[in-house]
């Protein structure tokens, strides 16, 4: 059943790299006691997740953190060397952690997947912004395509806190 506001979310396994090299961090470690604005792209590096989504979070991470949200996370069914160099590449000022979902694992568990192998992309998740709080979803907000940013950007999640 697909995920909706007033669902905690499953658990689930990450993958982040820190200094000390591929960490795994579970659901609860991300989320428990915490309130978190989570953002899920298709792809890192794909055009409109790195040209569109990316640069709208980065524009409203200080006003988003500034309304009482602990951590920035984003999400892509990528592995965590592609996330680590995207993250790398992309955020100058170190204000998200960049989760790999590498096998899908979380975006199969809330459903929100799409099939992308016309495109060689494979599984991948729907890029969605969700607001979770001590690991439960407050808002929740799914663009009807995965080339589209119309309500998953940061600008609009900022407006919703």
């Amino acid at each position: 059943m697909t995920i909706k506001v007033g669902d905690r979310l499953p658990n689930a396994t990450f993958r982040i790299m820190t200094e000390d090299g591929v960490q795994t961090k579970s659901t609860d470690d991300i989320f428990k006691s915490k309130k978190v604005a989570l953002f899920a792209v298709p792809g890192a590096y794909t055009g409109t997740c790195h040209k569109q989504h990316l640069p709208s979070i980065f524009a409203s991470a200080s006003a988003i953190k500034g309304k009482g949200v602990g951590e920035i996370a984003i999400v892509s069914v990528n592995d965590v060397f592609v996330m680590n160099a995207w993250k790398r590449d992309t955020d100058q000022r170190n204000e998200a952690t960049f989760l790999a979902d590498g096998n899908g694992e979380f975006a199969k568990a809330i459903d929100m997947t799409f099939d992308g192998s016309e495109k060689g992309l494979g599984i991948r998740s729907k890029r969605y912004s969700m607001l979770v709080e001590d690991g439960v979803v407050k808002t929740l907000n799914v663009e009807d395509s995965p080339g589209k940013v119309d309500v998953s950007g940061g600008d609009k999640l900022l407006g919703q806190l």
